[in-house]
């Protein structure tokens, strides 16, 4: 994750606030940090300036800077999670539940926050619970997107399973590359170009009596 252009913001002191409200506050705050500087340059001064707390306050809710990028982390990836289970029980087609899980993945890396480096361009990929949270988007976006291979295929569960990963990851990669490069295709039109290839893949293993 690269560096921002632009300074971070400091928010003004505020008085008390409730423990959970305060926690709320410092999360978002650190997200903010996070995505403009990545894990390595930031520091908890910077969190802490931004939040328009003292570090000690903001000790009190983290012990340390990876606790809370990896509280920070855990929404995020709960967040994936959500709107892929979300877009899978919209509806019974199952061609519109490739677009519908396409169309999240998009629609999650187009946020404005850009929440979505957390989880897809971490610089911290090589501390296993940060791992084992990225993974963990794939796992379960791909175990869900398996059923419903499986039932359209009747390809066995290891199978269906397989090309699950393969379409978590090209929505993955395909997001990331369309909002990095800004090339003027909508994004109702990504989401219908990549979601049709994906279609294209899956519905040519039809669901037969050899399976």
């Amino acid at each position: 994750m690269g560096t921002t252009e632009h300074p971070i913001e400091q928010k003004p002191r505020g008085g008390r606030l409730p423990r959970r409200e305060r926690r709320v506050q410092l999360l978002d705050s650190a997200l903010e940090v996070f995505v403009a500087q990545g894990y390595h340059a930031a520091a908890m001064d910077d969190i802490a300036e931004r939040a328009g707390v003292s570090k000690p306050v903001l000790y009190q809710h983290f012990p340390g800077k990876l606790d809370l990028y990896l509280a920070l982390l855990d929404s995020a990836c709960d967040a994936v999670i959500d709107h892929c289970r979300q877009a899978l029980a919209a509806t019974h087609d199952n061609k519109t539940r490739v677009a519908a899980a396409m169309a999240a993945f998009y629609a999650y890396v187009a946020g404005e926050r850009g929440a979505f480096r957390l989880v897809f361009e971490s610089d911290l990929t090589s501390e296993p619970a940060v791992r084992e949270h990225v993974e963990r988007v794939t796992s379960e976006c791909a175990a869900m997107i398996a059923d419903v291979i499986h039932d359209d295929t009747g390809l066995p569960p290891e199978q269906s399973r397989l090309l699950a990963v393969s379409l978590v990851g090209m929505a993955q990669v395909s997001a990331r590359f369309w909002v990095s490069e800004s090339s003027g295709i909508a994004q109702s039109q990504a989401v219908e170009l990549v979601s049709g290839l994906a279609w294209r893949g899956i519905r040519g293993y039809p669901l037969t009596d050899d399976h």
